[in-house]
């Protein structure tokens, strides 16, 4: 994992059918995550979204939680 990617370790993760999790954005700052989950939920208020705090490392799968 680069230096860069190791800086945005704040993600907004949606549940799939199949109940497993999928990252579909990465913030700096909380307050940048918690600003833009909000926008989601007010237009897609029917998808569950969940912002979370991702310390994936080399090798694992940054797509689960």
């Amino acid at each position: 994992m680069s230096y860069r990617e190791r800086l945005n370790n704040w993600a907004i993760a949606r549940l799939l059918p199949n109940n497993q999790w999928l990252i579909i954005a990465r913030f700096r700052i909380r307050s940048d995550a918690d600003g833009h989950f909000q926008f989601l939920c007010r237009t897609m208020p029917n998808v569950q979204f969940k912002v979370v705090f991702d310390m994936a490392e080399d090798g694992e799968n940054a797509n689960t939680i």
